[in-house]
């Protein structure tokens, strides 16, 4: 048995690893030259994952150059490779043009990834198998069958895991215990994460946290983009949105990365300009501003624009994207710009091969998951935007308050997401109490796993598509007392005070 298991050849596709470099090597004459190298980094593809060493070796000059970030092309490549002496090995110049030839299109790059990494795991699990069999007749050297048993389980259950190495548990009570000791000697303006701006939502989440997952739901032309790109805005320039400067440590700039799926980077930038600038862009082509308010209206637009070119934003506007070639530039963002928050407008126009054929609920689950994995792997807040379904609007209920179970196309979504803010703005419903308020936005933050939920009344300028903090409002009562309730209740410290009671009602608790 041993003598016909060595005769067998190892798991391999020699086709599809050089449909994987000629992809690379087809790939630099595309827009996003680096895509299907991303990819690759992505799956955790290294030289270990071709069988055939000619591939093995032009993959890890590949990678070399790409760390180097020098372009990756069939006269780059043959070029490195004459250099170091390893052209003639792998069968020279002849051997590269038969890559280039292998592929018609990068299109199928991820499904011959998926391919070679199939084939590397399974080659791993008969190497450790084999190692494995062999320690178990070594009695003399393995005299514990016990430890051997733990050697092989951990062996195999290495395999299930990636490359990424996890903060050691004493680090990591240290870190929190840093953390911790800067609330105590904070003056209450100190945040756990970026900030958004808005001062009571900020109060209530500690700021946007790193590796989070935020969640901003609502129904088409709410104002979930703006919400979006407001927060985005005051990140990147490192104040609100009234031009003052954050406390402490966030009143630097924070370079952002929005996926704009849905609108393209210049209609982004015209709505940034005019909210910035206070000016109404319908109003300002139908010549209804005065030539006195145009005179300040000019002033406001050439001190925006002045802002936002500075402002450390990038824009990928490319429609349609998988979603792992969005993990892809994202991690390239990441690498080349620090980029601090990353804005996914909007989680349904993601696309998802591996899961298309299966349905949109499972396709949806499964970009769910690689949002979060994206947060979790470059350690940065990501706030993906998601549409509501209609089931609030059929449930009869005056406010039409939506709920987590509204969210649309799948569940895995407010089962991922760390932070899920359900929008809406009463003056879009005749039937709720409110709908006279045309100004009012209701912030429903349904779910925050670490911290504090509950509704972040705030003011909504649907003419710049502007959010701004409420002030804090009083009840008109009949007596005409001179001590009236706030709508949301004073601040002290980091917590709101309820009948002069700190109130945990709001964590849950």
């Amino acid at each position: 048995m041993q003598n016909t298991e060595n005769l067998q050849t190892p798991p391999n596709n020699i086709d599809a690893e050089r449909a994987v470099l000629g992809s690379i090597l087809l790939d630099s004459t595309g827009r996003n030259s680096d895509r299907v190298i991303d990819l690759c980094l992505t799956s955790h593809i290294s030289e270990n994952s071709f069988y055939d060493l000619r591939n093995s070796v032009v993959f890890s000059k590949m990678l070399e150059m790409n760390r180097h970030s020098k372009p990756i092309d069939a006269v780059t490549i043959m070029e490195e490779l004459s250099v170091s002496g390893k052209l003639e090995a792998i069968g020279g110049a002849a051997y590269i043009q038969t890559l280039i030839d292998k592929v018609a299109t990068t299109a199928h790059a991820e499904h011959y990834i998926q391919i070679l990494r199939q084939k590397e795991l399974r080659r791993t699990m008969i190497n450790n198998a084999r190692k494995i069999i062999a320690n178990c007749y070594d009695e003399t050297g393995h005299p514990d069958a016990g430890a051997l048993l733990g050697d092989a389980e951990k062996k195999f259950l290495e395999l299930n895991g990636n490359d990424d190495k996890s903060m050691p548990w004493d680090k990591a009570v240290t870190l929190s215990f840093e953390n911790i000791d800067k609330m105590f000697s904070s003056d209450g303006h100190s945040l756990q994460g970026l900030p958004t701006g808005l001062t009571f939502l900020d109060e209530k989440l500690q700021g946007l946290k790193e590796s989070e997952m935020i969640v901003i739901a609502a129904r088409p032309s709410v104002g979930k983009t703006s919400l979006a790109m407001n927060i985005a805005e005051c990140c990147a320039l490192g104040e609100n949105l009234d031009r003052k400067p954050f406390h402490g440590e966030h009143n630097r700039k924070h370079p952002v990365l929005i996926f704009s799926l849905e609108m393209p980077v210049e209609a982004l930038s015209k709505r940034m300009i005019s909210g910035r600038a206070g000016i109404n862009i319908w109003r300002l082509n139908r010549a209804l501003y005065s030539s006195k308010d145009r005179g300040q209206l000019t002033q406001n637009l050439f001190r925006a624009t002045d802002d936002l070119k500075k402002a450390p934003i990038y824009v990928d506007d490319a429609a349609w994207l998988d979603i792992m070639d969005m993990r892809a530039r994202a991690r390239r963002w990441k690498k080349s710009h620090n980029i601090e928050l990353i804005v996914i407008d909007y989680l349904q126009l993601i696309h998802c091969s591996e899961g298309a054929r299966q349905g949109r609920v499972i396709e949806v689950s499964m970009i769910s998951q690689q949002v979060k994995a994206m947060a979790k792997e470059l350690k940065v807040p990501v706030i993906v935007l998601s549409q509501l379904s209609r089931a609030n609007e059929q449930r009869g209920d005056k406010t039409e308050k939506p709920k987590l179970s509204d969210l649309r196309d799948s569940g895995a979504i407010e089962q991922d997401a760390d932070v899920v803010f359900l929008l809406r703005r009463p003056s879009r419903n005749s039937k709720d109490p409110e709908s006279d308020d045309k100004r009012l936005a209701i912030i429903d933050i349904a779910k925050n796993r670490n911290g504090e939920t509950g509704e972040v009344r705030v003011n909504f300028d649907g003419e710049l598509t502007r959010f701004s903090d409420r002030p804090l409002e009083k009840d008109n009562d009949d007596d005409d007392s001179s001590e009236k309730a706030p709508a949301q209740a004073p601040i002290q410290g980091n917590f709101r005070i309820k009948g002069g009671m700190e109130s945990d009602d709001a964590y849950g608790i």
